[in-house]
């Protein structure tokens, strides 16, 4: 698992940033707009949303669909590999907040 080009370690990069798990994560909730994501992730950046997105889109994580809208427009999904990775997102996302408190450093702390 440590050897710099083993499948596992490839994987766990692609899926451990900050901006992909948040990204899954409101996603689970099902499909939504980019300007949608935008609202709903504090802290993201247009530039990162769609940088994450594509990401997310090519190692078959994430669906773009088309919208016949006027003006046109897309929405976003998971597929049913980001689906069987919201699982353990919400699992680490609900372990996050659990220990949030134990986890802020001295300085945090008061």
């Amino acid at each position: 698992m440590f050897v710099a080009d083993c499948p596992a370690r490839t994987t766990l990069s692609l899926v451990a940033d900050t901006w992909s798990v948040v990204v899954v994560f409101a996603l689970g909730s099902g499909p939504q707009r980019h300007s949608d994501l935008l609202a709903k992730i504090g802290g993201i950046s247009k530039k990162m949303l769609t940088q994450t997105l594509r990401k997310l889109e090519r190692n078959a994580l994430v669906q773009r669909r088309r919208l016949a809208t006027a003006p046109p427009g897309v929405e976003y999904r998971l597929t049913s590999l980001g689906n069987s990775l919201l699982g353990p997102v919400s699992v680490l996302a609900r372990w996050a907040e659990d220990h949030a408190a134990e986890l802020a450093g001295p300085d945090d702390a008061g």
